[in-house]
């Protein structure tokens, strides 16, 4: 599982041919992409990951508080390019990417496993509509988690 969590002032996703909206305040954009090799493991361990993170300023502006500390809320929006291959030619392959048979259970249980972890609802996409995604990055901070990296 990969995700790309960006700090956020403000965050919005738009699905305009569904009317759906979905946005959030102070807290955390979250993307996020599987692959078939991911395990109810790589889940627990992203989400956990995802909402203890210490990446909100403290009184004295160190990056010390996690988005739980802060009272912050969290918008999830599946991205399967986020597991793009660039190596050959120009246009990315993403034979990788899980397909949706497998992605959807996945992205699912991911979002019920960020809101145990975060004790509040999570904002969210719908997975596999062309989503229009705003957001005010915060400092900016972006950073990226990899659960098939975590030593």
């Amino acid at each position: 599982m990969r995700t790309v969590i960006q700090r956020v002032t403000e965050a919005s996703v738009d699905v305009p041919a569904e009317g759906y909206r979905s946005e959030i305040g102070k807290g955390l954009l979250v993307l996020a992409a599987f692959i078939d090799e991911d395990t109810q493991e790589d889940l627990e361990w992203t989400a956990r990951k995802i909402a203890a993170m210490r990446i909100f300023d403290d009184e004295d502006g160190v990056m010390n508080l996690s988005v739980k500390d802060v009272d912050g809320e969290i918008l999830a929006v599946s991205q399967f390019t986020l597991y793009a291959s660039t190596v050959k030619g120009n246009r990315p392959s993403y034979i990788k990417a899980a397909k949706p048979d497998v992605a959807v259970p996945l992205y699912e249980r991911f979002l019920t496993l960020l809101e145990q972890n975060v004790g509040k609802p999570v904002g969210r996409g719908i997975f596999g509509a062309d989503m229009k995604v705003s957001l005010l990055n915060d400092g900016p901070v972006t950073i990226i988690v990899d659960s098939k990296l975590k030593f």
